[in-house]
């Protein structure tokens, strides 16, 4: 059995960040944003856990202490483990090697940014589709810098940033959900090791996995999810958008 068809049961969600864009009034995180009757949080757990995935580590950082209590409030103090970022202010990445431990534990496994709301079909979409290292693309791609962008040419993944380099065909807008097999983790927390060594604590963990595609494109597949409704919650047009448009669309 290749690792790309091992069970997956691990899930990593990235919940560390101030989220400064939501307004100097967001004094929680992100992940606890109410949307409808259940904040992200819960509706990330429920779903994880109704796909099978027993162990949702999640890294913490501004205002850990409130997510640790939702948990328990949410009852999912079983499902849930917590990593701490002391670091939390730099990048992304910082968040995503705290970690480094389940990166290299030789498990397949879920990484996820925290402040999205998507349907649960995307994550079964994820967990269902092959390749040693997946990530979801939605062709529908916001305008603008802000989007991250999943570049192709000739069905090939040639580059992965908000501002590409590489000569491509089309690209589409990155969920911020991926699966990486036990060897493509590994890898993902040397290319975090690399980066980190040479001081890049201010960078965003999406550099590491551009690493790997530009290292080997071949390893990397999209599943398509434009047809299913998702947002990123970044502004508070986002969370109003997630409110009235979105949520009404989601399954679960």
């Amino acid at each position: 059995m290749s690792n790309s068809n091992l069970v997956c049961t691990t899930a990593i969600l990235l919940a560390a960040g101030v989220g400064r864009r939501l307004g100097q009034a967001q004094a929680a995180p992100k992940v606890l944003a109410r949307v409808g009757e259940r904040t992200l949080l819960e509706r990330h757990l429920s779903i994880l856990a109704g796909e099978g995935i027993s162990e949702v580590a999640i890294t913490i950082g501004h205002r850990g202490e409130l997510i640790r209590q939702a948990v328990a409030d949410a009852g999912y103090r079983d499902l849930v483990r917590f990593v701490e970022n002391p670091g939390y202010r730099d990048g992304s990445l910082i968040s995503l090697w705290a970690q480094r431990d389940l990166l290299r534990s030789g498990k397949p496994f879920v990484l996820m940014d925290g402040d999205v709301l998507y349907d649960r079909r995307m994550m079964q979409s994820l967990l269902a589709a092959p390749g040693e290292a997946v990530m979801l693309v939605d062709r529908m791609i916001e305008p603008g810098d802000e989007p991250v962008k999943i570049c192709f040419r000739g069905g090939t993944i040639v580059d992965f940033r908000k501002k590409p380099e590489a000569p491509h065909d089309w690209h589409g807008e990155s969920v911020g959900f991926f699966r990486f097999s036990p060897m493509m983790g590994a890898r993902l927390a040397d290319a975090c090791a690399r980066r980190i060594g040479a001081g890049e604590t201010a960078t965003e963990y999406e550099e590491a996995i551009r690493d790997l595609i530009l290292a080997e494109p071949q390893a990397f597949h999209a599943q398509d999810i434009s047809a299913l409704p998702w947002t990123e919650i970044d502004f508070p047009e986002d969370l109003a958008r997630a409110r009235q448009e979105i949520m009404p669309r989601l399954v679960a």
